[in-house]
């Protein structure tokens, strides 16, 4: 009985020692976290996509509380208002960011570029990307498995079923990255929506030689560098056989469409063109003979009987 006695008062007496030292490391080694953390946190959408930047929106919400500012930081999903309640709470201005949208910069689709074999594993576009080059002669276009389609969280992005190429809805897409991260080919792009969301730029990633880059696509850029001498803006670049839309300098006047061969610069939510007008088109008329009056002079005159 004694023994037992004494192995519980030990147990005690050891658990007690254990408490104050756990007690004392607690409040040597306590980190403080400002309370606005939370604050901001609580406003966040918790998506934690990282289209902010930032490792989910609890380091999104540390960052902006520590650095003392707002300038750089946006959360694409909550947008602007989000960012208006942030500011509230942290008592900084808000700045105003231009919304951005995901854009596929390819346009390979079955009719443009026919297979040339076919893929019979994992539906998946890092497996094929990792094994071979895809199923048509371009190693560069979509593979078209959809890895872009599972890794948006807005159901903002689809595969059609009659291109085989993923489109992007804007109203849904919050321009989070997730799928430019997924995609293997680098085909997708987040580029400012423009305003009243029109958008020009060059639909291929193609760095191949003209010769064999029309051969793997028809629409595909070849690399002639018409646009780059047309823009006037200088808002285009030639790398790699690759024509590339700088859309910071880009004013879309849309004159590069127009010089394009192969139809690879891509105008979107633009109104149609105006057809040209009868009279620029038709051929110039022949001027109408005048007769001076030194010209009838020289005429012979008639004789009459």
């Amino acid at each position: 009985m004694n023994l037992i006695l004494i192995a519980v008062i030990s147990l005690g007496a050891i658990a007690l020692v254990l408490a104050a030292i756990l007690y004392l490391a607690s409040k040597k080694f306590a980190v403080y976290e400002d309370p606005r953390i939370a604050q901001v946190g609580e406003v966040l959408p918790q998506a934690n996509c990282g289209g902010c930047g930032y490792p989910g929106c609890s380091g999104f919400a540390d960052a902006c509380v520590k650095a003392g500012s707002l300038d750089g930081k946006f959360c694409p999903v909550g947008g602007q208002p989000v960012m208006a309640k942030i500011a509230d709470i942290l008592g900084l201005a808000a700045g105003e960011a231009e919304p951005m949208v995901a854009v596929v910069r390819c346009n390979g689709t079955c009719a443009n570029r026919p297979r040339t074999n076919l893929y019979d594993g994992a539906k998946s576009c890092a497996i094929a990307a990792s094994l071979y080059g895809g199923e048509t002669g371009c190693s560069y276009g979509c593979l078209g498995c959809g890895d872009c389609v599972a890794a948006c969280q807005f159901d903002a992005i689809h595969m059609n079923p009659e291109t085989g190429l993923p489109e992007v809805d804007e109203a849904k897409c919050t321009a989070c990255g997730a799928c430019v991260k997924a995609c293997p080919k680098a085909i997708i792009e987040i580029r400012p929506q423009g305003k009243k969301s029109r958008r020009v730029y060059v639909s291929c990633v193609n760095k191949d030689k003209g010769a064999v880059a029309r051969k793997a696509c028809t629409v595909s850029c070849i690399g002639c560098g018409k646009c780059v001498k047309t823009c006037p803006f200088e808002a285009i670049t030639l790398e790699n056989n690759l024509a590339y839309i700088d859309p910071n300098k880009c004013k879309s006047c849309r004159k590069c469409v127009e010089v394009c061969p192969q139809n690879t610069i891509t105008e979107l939510n633009f109104p149609p063109r105006k057809p040209k007008t009868e009279e620029a088109t038709a051929a110039p008329k022949p001027a109408a003979k005048v007769e001076t009056p030194a010209a009838k002079a020289t005429e012979a005159p008639k004789v009459t009987e």
